[in-house]
């Protein structure tokens, strides 16, 4: 099947996408702040890019999506059916820059935490995920 969009109009469609400032991260900062605790966004210095960095801790968390990170079992996770070789590459080079970053923030002495946006998105199932990770 063949793309409905013309390519401007797709360029502008995936231009619009955030990546930082999405409503899953904001669910998350939302909940840790309201817990009093405090935290540093996208520090540059550590690998990855973690989106909230909770130094004290020595704990970062990062927040995917499950469609840009490769959630496998997730209903969010479908490889589109045009142009299928490049988005399975793309994604598969996201999953591997993220094990990468793990290792090495794991190396420095840092705690990773990876949250899913499938998790976060129903908030019946955010608040009880969000109290399991602020428990551990």
């Amino acid at each position: 099947m063949t793309d409905v969009m013309t390519p401007e109009q797709r360029h502008k469609c995936m231009a619009a996408i955030k990546g930082r400032d999405t409503k899953p991260e904001l669910i998350v900062r939302r909940f840790l702040h309201a817990r009093g605790l405090r935290y540093r966004l996208n520090n540059r210095n550590l690998p990855g890019t973690p989106d909230i960095v909770l130094k004290k801790y020595r704990t970062v968390i990062f927040i995917d999506g499950c469609f840009w990170h490769g959630h496998e079992g997730c209903r969010q996770f479908k490889l589109p059916k045009s142009n299928t070789d490049f988005w399975r590459h793309k994604i598969n080079m996201n999953i591997a820059r993220d094990y990468r970053a793990n290792v090495e923030l794991r190396l420095l002495g840092w705690r990773v935490i990876r949250v899913w946006e499938c998790e976060i998105r129903p908030q019946s199932t955010a608040s009880t995920r969000l109290e399991s990770l602020y428990r551990s």
